[in-house]
């Protein structure tokens, strides 16, 4: 199943924002590491609402936890520094969507000795050097989404393709 690894989180708004994310994506978030303020803290709640009880949130010690874990996912991760775009990446639906910290990003060692797993955001501004670590995964989540789910629903959302070749055609 697609899921969503935060390491080393640091701001609390922004793990509530994104486990708010994974809640309406019905996609379970890993915390690994230690996180910079505590998960009952008030602005983490408060990010993510009432909606705390519909996430699947799994704590891990460090990256060997989260891969003894989930032995059958590919961890993908997610870098400024990475050259492959999200967009030239075919997501598979075991993928773990792998994030730094805010401030530090990934460890450059771990970027190196999985190349070939690192993507990127394009960032079409060379002068903006970073997303949100909130709309980032918000963004890599739904392309993701998109691609593993495409033609899965009609442009009337109701899951057939001969109702979206009636919407065309009535147009």
């Amino acid at each position: 199943m697609l899921s969503v690894a935060l390491v080393e989180p640091e701001i609390p708004q922004n793990t509530g924002n994104i486990a708010r994310l994974c809640a309406v994506a019905n996609t379970p978030l890993h915390i690994v590491g230690v996180t910079g303020f505590r998960m009952d803290d008030r602005a983490v709640r408060r990010a993510g609402l009432d909606y705390w009880s519909e996430v699947a949130i799994t704590r891990h010690r460090d990256l060997d936890e989260l891969r003894a874990a989930q032995p059958e996912a590919q961890l993908l991760y997610f870098s400024t520094k990475g050259e492959r775009s999200i967009w030239d990446y075919d997501f598979r639906v075991d993928d773990c969507l792998v994030f730094g910290s805010e401030t530090r990003g990934l460890p450059n060692t771990l970027l190196r000795e999985n190349w070939e797993r690192c993507l990127t955001i394009p960032m079409l501004n060379p002068n903006v050097r970073s997303l949100n670590l909130a709309n980032a995964v918000s963004i890599a989540l739904y392309e993701a989404l998109r691609q593993l789910h495409q033609g899965s629903r009609s442009a009337d959302g109701s899951g057939s393709d001969e109702s979206s070749s009636s919407l065309s055609a009535s147009r």
